[in-house]
């Protein structure tokens, strides 16, 4: 199931571009969107705020348009 599986990422990795869970995924960005709600609904998962960088270590994308979401526990 690709929520336990989305629930398992996030943990192991902290926090995650959503472009990042994507790709791993093999999904749309759109498509995880309510999964991800999901754990945010639960109180599991929260967005950060627009323009926190990544922690990835490159500077190719424009902070502001990233997408960041972390696992709370």
């Amino acid at each position: 199931m690709i929520l336990t599986q989305l629930r398992d990422y996030l943990k192991t990795k902290g926090q995650a571009p959503l472009r990042d869970m994507a790709l791993h995924f093999n999904m749309q960005a759109d498509a995880l969107r309510p999964m991800i709600e999901h754990w945010i609904e639960k109180g599991k998962v929260e967005k950060l705020p627009a323009g926190t960088q990544c922690g990835g270590g490159c500077s190719s994308c424009a902070p502001q348009t990233i997408e960041i979401y972390r696992w709370i526990e």
